[in-house]
């Protein structure tokens, strides 16, 4: 007898796929959304961070759109927009936390929404982590690169961005009801993989 005749009949899509086949191709395209975000996000930082310590002195300001924005070269030892700067090894602590647990749930990652804004906290959080660790003065007390500077404004990078664009994110995706694991269609598969095929027919049981 072989393996395909014990499969049962309510796990077998109409196109000859398993249901569990079809959700495990899910999983991966929104893990690879979640690490394509981290990356851009982290990508960006350390490319913008690069450009501003090669061509700019510290505390050089250089106008962009005069009054409103300009490059203003930094280092804050703080957390994002310069707060704290008295706390950096409790802060780098916090990211290196932070980055462990966005990993760790990543696979439980059923929305595209949700891995965008993950990947964006994510890619925010080791852009100003590498900083921490390998930017004087010291490992793990080094000085974060800020340069984009508005009038009134703290002065922040594009790891700040990428933290503050996943955050927002994320809230708006809890606000409107949206479980990490996906919709209630991906959640009612998961626990009855019979309705999701009947579903997907077009059947009913009843």
């Amino acid at each position: 007898m072989s393996d395909d005749s014990l499969q049962d009949p309510a796990s077998i899509r109409h196109d000859g796929t398993t249901v569990g086949t079809g959700r495990a191709s899910r999983r991966w395209t929104f893990v690879t959304i979640f690490v394509g975000f981290a990356a851009l996000a982290y990508l960006c930082d350390q490319l913008t961070k690069i450009w501003v310590t090669s061509t700019m002195a510290e505390g050089q300001k250089t106008p962009v759109i005069p009054g409103l924005l300009q490059w203003y070269y930094i280092r804050n030892s703080g957390a994002a927009f310069s707060i704290g700067e008295d706390f950096t090894w409790l802060f780098t602590l916090i990211m290196v936390g932070v980055a462990v647990f966005i990993v760790v749930i990543a696979r439980r990652i059923g929305s595209v929404w949700w891995a965008i804004g993950l990947g964006l906290l994510l890619g925010g959080a080791l852009g100003n982590l590498t900083d921490r660790l390998f930017r004087p003065p010291s490992f793990g007390m080094g000085h974060v690169v800020d340069f984009i500077s508005f009038p009134n404004f703290a002065i922040f990078n594009m790891a700040d961005m990428g933290v503050v664009g996943g955050v927002i994110t994320i809230c708006i995706l809890t606000l409107m009801g949206v479980p990490l694991h996906g919709n209630k269609e991906d959640t009612a598969a998961t626990a009855d993989p019979a309705a999701a095929t009947d579903t997907e027919t077009g059947t009913d049981n009843d």
